[in-house]
């Protein structure tokens, strides 16, 4: 069993920073559950482009107001307390932030910690181990 609190994770390597979001992440590739799980809080007034070309994301929003756009098909979604989405086409997307937003984030397959997105909006997909794992071109 596994027992952790936010808390536990504030000011790790557990708790990762970029400029427009806070990732606190609960369980990660070496906890061997096949998924991760974050805690994520997008700032007030952020946009962020992302584009999870190895992983499924499953999001549920449990506090704040913003949206998310599919840049394929320009389509907005609103998001709100209770508002869930799950990116299971690798869709390219914006993620804007109204007010200060708070996500709790599921990735298939997990992350090892320490990604951030590249120049792309991806995450490299990493081994347990933090190499980065080879890819076939057509694989989305």
């Amino acid at each position: 069993m596994i027992v952790r609190t936010l808390q536990d994770l504030v000011g790790t390597d557990r708790d990762v920073e970029a400029p427009t979001f806070n990732s606190r992440r609960l369980l990660l590739a070496k906890d061997g559950c096949g998924f991760s799980m974050h805690d994520t809080h997008l700032k007030a007034g952020s946009e962020t482009y992302i584009w999870y070309k190895h992983h499924i994301e499953a999001v549920y929003c449990v506090g704040g107001e913003g949206e998310i756009e599919l840049i394929e098909t320009g389509k907005v979604y609103p998001i709100n307390d209770g508002t869930f989405y799950c990116l299971d086409g690798h869709e390219k997307h914006w993620l804007r932030a109204h007010t200060d937003l708070r996500m709790i984030c599921v990735f298939n397959p997990p992350l090892v910690g320490n990604e951030t997105h590249d120049e792309e909006g991806v995450y490299p997909l990493l081994t347990p181990d933090g190499e980065e794992k080879e890819t076939a071109a057509s694989n989305p």
